[in-house]
């Protein structure tokens, strides 16, 4: 089993940034990519970003150039640094992985609110 805790959400004004982390532990094997979800109040949980083994990432395009995905491999964490935020970011945001097998894992959730 892989367990996915995510931290780092909070509450920041219109302009400010966060920086959210995911840690990966459990039997994990080789893992396909590392990424993030959001789910806005009443709204579909949506791509946001992912990144793979080797490092090639993906964006959604209404956080392409504001949002920025790395990821430590050795430390199996992945992280989102999200700057430029908007209110329409705000939204509880949900870690996944996939493995090589094709298991699909997630986290808990954090929650990220951007207002004044």
């Amino acid at each position: 089993q892989v367990q996915l805790v995510e931290s780092g959400g909070g509450l920041v004004q219109p302009g400010g940034s966060l920086r959210l982390s995911c840690a990966a532990s459990g039997s994990i094997s080789s893992i396909n990519y590392m990424g993030w979800h959001r789910q806005a109040p009443g709204k579909e949980r949506d791509f946001v970003a992912r990144i793979t083994n080797s490092g090639s990432t993906n964006y959604a395009d209404s956080v392409k150039g504001r949002f920025t995905i790395s990821r430590d491999n050795g430390k199996n964490t992945v992280y989102l640094q999200m700057n430029s935020l908007k209110p329409e970011d705000t939204a509880v945001y949900f870690c996944t992985l996939l493995t090589s097998r094709l298991m699909r894992y997630w986290g808990k959730g954090t929650l990220v609110t951007v207002s004044s």
